[in-house]
């Protein structure tokens, strides 16, 4: 007899963002201290994945249920998504389902995705000043950057040394961990540091590309020099310091568009600006395109468009939304309501698909940062509610 083909999917990645720095735990070898377990992905999305099929295996020992059940794992999810196109082309798809990557207790909404990439041709109202170098340590694109340092050419050291004064009266007026040293007598490098964060939530972060561009600026207005790009970003797109403006105020009731700088560099004689968005739900990500491509209508910035991934918006009275919110609810004896976040999670790659936990609410997110870990008391009541909700979603 042909198996049923009906089952319910839990969809998560074992894959994770590069470690970074400022680790105080090994991050690739686990290690539990004070109830927490440290390792990168403890929180996303490995320890979840790991719960979920716990779960599975104590439904299987104890429960009859009437739907196969299957744990799909990807290994692209923090970049292009390009193992569960892969398995999409190939295999059938759950008629239900969660992702075990976001946050308790289910999210309705995820924020579309949207990439893009700025580049123009270096150009300068003198020759008397030269940005040779940008480095951003290869950030990538879905994390608040915690480095940018630029080193700058002088011919008039006269200019240097007034420029040297204007940027610590910035840094002093601004409180920003922005450090100068002399390369030689002619070439300044200029560090910025920041503190890492989700792109989903920039907020949380401090970003060292923008306050370094937005530094560098001021202090170029002020010695009458004009790095275009620089000026042209600055303008157009209104940065701050949190990382959160795009000059466009585009926001819902499931959210606002967030913006993340990621990268910022020199190649064949272009500077390169990349940033990554967060799209409100009732938002198409065309509506976007436009509004940055009629930003810049009057530059010669080249704009290209990457990273699309649409949102994913299930109401909040839909049965799955319920029972979900439910059976954590239930667990903790609380009334919490489904969330909206920015992050972008598999779910969003199948119909009849939420995330679903593992992070529980009011606690800190974790994910992509130095020293990630999650809670061995809720990884342990984590896999107790995935047990509960493979066994209510699936008898």
């Amino acid at each position: 007899m042909e198996k049923e083909k009906n089952y319910f999917g839990i969809v998560g990645h074992l894959d994770v963002v590069p470690v970074g720095d400022g680790w105080t735990y090994e991050p690739f070898n686990p290690q539990v201290s004070d109830g927490k377990l440290y390792g990168r992905g403890t929180t996303d999305d490995k320890g979840p994945v790991i719960a979920s099929l716990y779960a599975m295996k104590a439904v299987m020992d104890t429960c009859k249920v009437n739907k196969r059940v299957r744990l799909i794992v990807g290994l692209d999810e923090e970049r292009s998504w390009k193992c569960i196109k892969h398995y999409k082309e190939l295999e059938e798809m759950p008629t239900l389902g969660f992702s075990p990557d976001a946050e308790f207790p289910c999210i309705y909404a995820e924020k579309g995705l949207l990439s893009v990439k700025l580049s123009k041709e270096i150009k300068t109202n003198r020759d008397d000043v030269l940005i040779e170098n940008i480095d951003y340590k290869n950030n990538p694109i879905n994390i608040v950057p915690k480095y940018c340092g630029i080193t700058i050419k002088f011919k008039n050291n006269q200019l240097l040394e007034k420029v040297k004064l204007d940027i610590i009266n910035e840094i002093n007026a601004n409180k920003f961990d922005i450090k100068i040293n002399d390369i030689d007598d002619n070439r300044l490098l200029i560090e910025s540091f920041g503190k890492v964060a989700h792109a989903a939530h920039p907020e949380l972060g401090t970003n060292a590309i923008m306050r370094l561009v937005i530094c560098i600026n001021k202090v170029f207005e002020k010695n009458n020099i004009e790095i275009d790009f620089i000026k042209i970003i600055n303008d157009k797109f209104k940065l701050e310091t949190n990382g959160k403006s795009l000059g466009i105020d585009f926001k819902d009731d499931m959210g606002e568009l967030t913006l993340n700088v990621a990268k910022l560099y020199i190649n064949d004689n272009k500077m390169n600006l990349e940033a990554n968005m967060r799209v409100p739900v009732t938002y198409k990500l065309s509506d976007i395109e436009e509004k940055i491509t009629d930003n810049l209508k009057d530059t010669d910035i080249e704009i290209e468009f990457k990273g699309r991934n649409n949102s994913l918006y299930i109401p909040k009275d839909n049965e799955l939304v319920q029972k979900l919110c439910k059976i954590y609810n239930d667990y903790y004896g609380m009334d919490e309501k489904p969330l909206a976040i920015g992050g972008a999670t598999y779910a969003r790659a199948f119909k009849n698909c939420v995330s679903f936990g593992a992070m529980m609410p009011n606690e800190e997110d974790m994910c992509h940062k130095a020293d990630e870990y999650i809670k061995v008391q809720n990884l342990i009541d984590s896999s107790k509610i995935y047990a509960r909700a493979i066994y209510e979603l699936t008898r």
